[in-house]
């Protein structure tokens, strides 16, 4: 059976859009590109998916997937709070190499694993991915590897790393980037107004430096990176 789908091919990129999308609402698993490394995705809302994915992985839930997003406006419905620095990062840098880890919203119905009431987003410079995060809304996503071993940077390395635990592979070429989005934990920041002021309060910390180098990030972030003077 053909799990790997060539979305340079019109008639592989129809067929392996629509096999994905179903696959996921059957809470199944797929490989996407994006423009950092290959993903493998599952719908961030079935709790039997995401186990799925994690254990495709080899993880357990104190290792939680980041979520995908297909617009800057999702920030708002996904998470508690979105402090303005988040928001200048994201139209900054997004679509983009950057994931933003903010306090969850308490009313979603989702289990994405141990994520101490946080949860990570990106929106991903990428026109498949978007393309999919369109018809499926956000995706609980994370690097298409077993634990431990390089990103995959190709569809073909997905595959060999997970076969048959994915049901379809969206090829579409070598990853761009071909390193993994840079992840900052605002969870810290908070905002007060003082005399119709805006103050910010907290540190930006950086849980992994990737793709996008914190010299291009300090023109938003300023000094307000942990660990800066």
């Amino acid at each position: 059976m053909q799990r790997i789908y060539d979305c340079a091919v019109d008639t592989d990129l129809l067929t392996g859009m629509r096999l994905a999308k179903v696959a996921l609402q059957r809470d199944e698993l797929v490989v996407l590109p994006t423009d950092t490394v290959y993903g493998i995705a599952a719908n961030a809302f079935s709790h039997k998916g995401v186990a799925a994915l994690l254990d495709a992985k080899g993880r357990t839930a104190q290792s939680p997937p980041p979520v995908l997003i297909s617009n800057i406006s999702q920030l708002d419905a996904l998470t508690d709070f979105v402090p303005q620095l988040a928001r200048d990062l994201a139209a900054t840098f997004w679509p983009g190499a950057l994931t933003i880890i903010l306090k969850a919203q308490p009313l979603l119905q989702w289990n994405l694993g141990e994520t101490k009431g946080t949860v990570a987003l990106r929106m991903p410079d990428h026109k498949i991915a978007l393309a999919l995060l369109e018809e499926t809304g956000p995706l609980a996503v994370s690097s298409a590897n077993l634990t431990g071993a390089p990103a995959a940077t190709t569809c073909q390395q997905a595959e060999a790393y997970l076969g048959a635990s994915v049901s379809a592979y969206l090829d579409s070429g070598p990853s761009p980037k071909g390193e993994a989005s840079t992840i900052l934990d605002l969870t810290s920041i908070t905002e007060k107004v003082v005399d119709g002021k805006v103050f910010v309060e907290g540190k930006v910390k950086i849980v992994r430096l990737g793709a996008l180098k914190k010299a291009k990030l300090k023109t938003v972030v300023g000094d307000l990176f942990e660990g800066d003077n």
